[in-house]
């Protein structure tokens, strides 16, 4: 057999071959008339492809459907808390506290540029702030406190 034979190609890429059939599958469903064809879909797309990932996979297939934390979000995101070696450097490095006049953006850009998040817990913590307020608004905020703090400052030196 060539290198370019159906079973080898077959071999190479289970995962594509395993999506297509059942996509193929739920969609004949749907198109016949089936009402099990939404059951067919989930099931194929939440339980049989990333097993299939997962015993027959490339590596890069396991990581997309099993390692990833676009999909499922780290632990943080589900417990609060990291992985048990960030538990680890917790517990033996002490967090700076913030500065009590810091806004929420210049903690989480100073806690970034500390290298205490990673980017993807960067930018869902951006995002989470930013669906609360306007990057404007917020930093307009920022510069609103800055000019009152200064003005308060000026005022005990007088």
């Amino acid at each position: 057999m060539s290198a370019d034979s159906p079973m080898d190609r077959l071999r190479e890429n289970p995962v594509s071959v395993a999506s297509t059939v059942l996509t193929g599958l739920w969609l004949a469903a749907l198109f016949t008339g089936q009402e099990w064809w939404l059951a067919l879909m989930l099931v194929s797309y939440v339980v049989v492809i990333p097993l299939v990932a997962l015993l027959f996979g490339s590596d890069e297939d396991r990581e997309a459907h099993w390692e990833s934390e676009q999909w499922w979000g780290s632990a943080e995101d589900w417990f609060g808390t990291g992985s048990n070696s960030d538990a680890e450097r917790d517990r033996t490095e002490p967090v700076p506290s913030s500065a009590p006049d810091e806004t929420p953006l210049e903690t989480l850009r100073r806690r970034y540029a500390a290298g205490e998040l990673t980017d993807a817990q960067f930018e869902a913590k951006l995002e989470r702030l930013l669906e609360t307020d306007t990057l404007e608004n917020v930093e307009e905020r920022a510069a609103r406190d800055e000019r009152d703090r200064l003005r308060d400052r000026d005022r005990e030196f007088e």
